[in-house]
Order: structure tokens, then C-alpha cells, then sequence
């Protein structure tokens, strides 16, 4: 009896951890569902009440005027040619800073060479914000297109750089001279235990590259673009139509956190040999 009873507690342990894990699962998804739900509801009440606390909320769009303006919106071709426009700038720009960014990064953290020549001008250039560049781009390319492009993608570089530049020389070198005792080539030690070893960093530095990307795209658009989000709320702002100006805000959020999510999933997909940590 004692041993049936012994037996059946580490298995009825292991049966119901599944449906526990599952039910915190869903409890967590209720909350961020509630916690955003929360925030709107308090919003109407604020603005819909012309409520003045410090803050002037009386001036503020209330929940059902930005609702109004985004079905407008959602009907219109030129809300899908902005969204369209802005989705092109940054795929463009963030997919030339991941490739060059990560290049640049494994060559600076396993090459004395390239670190002593392009280490210093590229922590010269870091600290300048990629928005601050915009005369310079203005300058130096022959279209306005061109140099959203290339805002965007020096916002995202430095991030992806720096992170891959750390990952790599954070490898354990037992690694690499474990492979190269096997006999394995340069380019086999590349593609077998640097890369693999640093999506981890790399994977970091994209995330936090697309956030700045995105940041960085919106005054892009705002100071010298002709279609695109940030572009479409300024003009809203300027004309004094604050529904639409949060139209445009919420949709810029929308699309970063969904741009963000597809960075998240492929790294996960990318480093699925990793422990991964359940929270409880």
C-alpha cells in the first residue's frame, strides 16, 4: 500500500504539471489582455469626463473619436500606402544593417586588424544619434527615399555591431582550438562554432535594432518624407487633427510590435538547442 501510494504521487505530479503549466498560461494572457483593456477603459473615462488632474485630458481624443477616424482610415488606399511605404523602409534599411552589422561584428571580435582601423571610427560614430544625421543625408543622397533608408539603417547597425562584436569575443576559445584539433578549416571553425555560438548576442542586438529602427524611421518621415506613417501624423498634427494623429500612433506601435515579435520568433526558432526558462 505504502509503495502504491509512493508510486502514484510522483506520477499524478507529472500528469497534472501539464494542465498547471496550461493554466498559467492562460491566466497570464488574461492579464495582459486585462492590463490593456484597463488602460483603455481608464483613457474614455478620463478624456470622455474632460477631466483636469495636472494633466489636461479635456483636450485629449476620446476612445470612440479615435475608433471613428481609424474606420475611416481602414477604408481609405492611402492609410495601406503609408503602411505599405514605412513597411519598405524598414525592412530595407534593418535587413542591410543585419547583414552588415553582423559581418562587422564577427570581423571586428576576431580580427586585431579591423579593430585597430575601424574599432575607434566606429565608437566615433555610435554615440551620434542616427536622427542627428539627417542633413548628411540629405546632402549626400539624390533622393529623399534614399536617405530615410539610410536613417534607418544607422540607427540599427550600431546596436546589431556592438552585440555581435561582444558575443564574439565572449566565445570560449577551448571551443575553437577543439575543433581546429579535429582539423577543421577556418571557414568550417566559422560556420560550426562562432555563428552558432553567437546568435544568442546577435539575436539581442536585432531586437533592440529593430526598436531603434522603427524611432528613428517616424522622425525619418516626419522632417523629410513624402508617404509613410510618420509622415501621415505629422501632417494630422499639423492640421490639427488629433484623432488621426493617434491613429497614426497606434498603428506605429501595432506594426513595431509585430516587426519585433517576427525578430523574437526566428531567434527562437535560430537557438532552439538553448534551455529555455519556464516562468512559473
Amino acid at each position: 500500500m505504502a509503495g502504491d501510494a509512493g508510486a502514484s504521487g510522483p506520477q499524478a505530479t507529472r500528469t497534472d504539471a501539464p494542465g498547471a503549466a496550461e493554466a498559467s498560461g492562460w491566466r497570464s494572457r488574461l492579464i495582459r489582455v486585462g492590463s490593456v483593456v484597463a488602460a483603455i477603459g481608464l483613457w474614455q473615462l478620463l478624456t470622455a469626463n474632460d477631466v483636469r488632474a495636472g494633466l489636461r485630458f479635456d483636450t485629449l481624443p476620446t476612445v470612440t473619436e479615435i475608433i471613428a477616424e481609424f474606420g475611416q482610415h481602414l477604408g481609405s488606399g492611402q492609410y495601406y500606402l503609408d503602411v505599405g511605404q514605412s513597411l519598405i523602409r524598414i525592412v530595407t534599411g534593418f535587413g542591410l544593417a543585419a547583414v552588415v552589422g553582423v559581418a562587422a561584428g564577427i570581423g571586428l571580435g576576431r580580427s586585431r586588424l579591423l579593430a585597430d582601423v575601424f574599432g575607434p571610427l566606429a565608437e566615433l560614430i555610435r554615440p551620434i544619434p542616427a536622427i542627428a544625421l539627417v542633413p548628411v543625408a540629405i546632402l549626400l543622397f539624390p533622393s529623399d527615399e534614399s536617405g530615410i533608408v539610410f536613417i534607418t539603417f544607422t540607427a540599427s547597425l550600431f546596436p546589431v555591431l556592438v552585440s555581435t562584436r561582444h558575443a564574439t569575443r565572449a566565445l570560449p576559445t577551448i571551443w575553437e582550438d577543439a575543433v581546429r584539433t579535429l582539423g577543421a578549416s577556418r571557414r568550417e571553425v566559422l560556420t560550426r562554432v562562432v555563428v552558432p555560438g553567437i546568435l544568442p548576442g546577435v539575436f539581442s542586438g536585432l531586437s533592440v535594432g529593430m526598436g531603434v529602427a522603427w524611432i528613428c524611421l517616424i522622425s525619418a518621415e516626419m522632417i523629410s518624407g513624402r508617404l509613410g506613417i510618420g509622415y501621415r501624423t505629422w501632417q494630422s498634427y499639423t492640421i490639427v487633427d488629433y484623432p488621426a494623429v493617434f491613429v497614426g500612433m497606434i498603428t506605429i506601435g501595432v506594426l513595431g510590435f509585430l516587426t519585433s515579435g517576427i525578430v523574437e520568433l526566428a531567434g527562437r526558432r535560430a537557438t532552439r538547442w538553448l534551455p529555455r526558462e519556464v516562468a512559473s
